[in-house]
């Protein structure tokens, strides 16, 4: 029995000395990053990754909003190596943040959370949007609002029926961080109607807001007022 005991206190010394070791506590080469996916997604499965050396070569566990994942109980999460694989990922179900765990006998090493969520985006409310006044040769603001989001938005506009988008030059301008139109130093045939259009790339997908009408004030007495929302005058120069 002594010697039993004293070969299973050896053993992992003459490994060591054979070119194994030394031992070492786990250290990450790779921890999971952040994950967008379209919420109408058709992808099969998502890989978060994790990878790290040590030895006794560490195992790997992970966890979702800090719980973890028993891999026996569900076909939905798979253990590849260290990498997580999520079968079918679903907005409500997996969306959170997940922790690569990487355990030997010497210690646990915990990876950057990541998240993974899902990238959507809302048609706008259908709600007729009222004119915006203006007088020929003032500056004015023209409110996109996109809906109900998650991930980035791109913004265009287009005019009338034309299905060409508005230029930027000289007296147009789109806001990428709100989506409103600028316009500045009104001219006659800036008159007619507005539409926002917004596109969230990770979301795949465009959505179209009703048309605002811009109409001209001759007596210089207008107020703009976009769907519901005040609008202002602005002396824009040129902008």
């Amino acid at each position: 029995m002594r010697l039993l005991w004293k070969l299973v206190i050896l053993l992992p010394l003459i490994t060591a000395c054979a070119g194994d070791g030394p031992f070492s506590r786990p250290v990450f080469t790779q921890e999971p990053q952040d994950v967008t996916l379209p919420l109408a997604s058709s992808q099969s499965e998502v890989t978060l990754r994790c990878a790290a050396n040590g030895y006794p070569p560490p195992h790997f566990r992970w966890r979702q909003n800090g719980t973890d994942l028993d891999f026996s109980m569900s076909s939905h999460h798979r253990l590849d190596g260290g990498n997580l694989a999520i079968s079918s990922p679903r907005w409500d179900q997996d969306t959170g943040t997940y922790q690569c765990l990487a355990t030997n006998p010497l210690g646990t090493a915990l990876s950057r959370k990541a998240k993974l969520q899902f990238a959507y985006i809302e048609d706008f409310e259908t709600k007729t949007r009222s004119a915006v006044s203006v007088r020929e040769g003032q500056g004015v603001v023209l409110l996109c609002g996109p809906p109900p989001h998650f991930g980035d938005l791109s913004y265009a506009w287009t005019f009338n029926d034309n299905p060409l988008h508005v230029q930027e030059d000289n007296r147009r301008f789109v806001s990428q961080e709100t989506g409103n139109l600028y316009i500045a130093k009104v001219e006659p045939s800036d008159v007619g109607n507005y539409t926002c259009f917004v596109t969230n790339r990770e979301a795949r997908r465009s959505v179209r807001g009703p048309p605002t009408p811009l109409v001209q004030r001759p007596d210089g007495k207008g107020m703009g007022y976009l769907g519901g929302v005040l609008g202002r005058w602005l002396s824009l120069g040129g902008l």
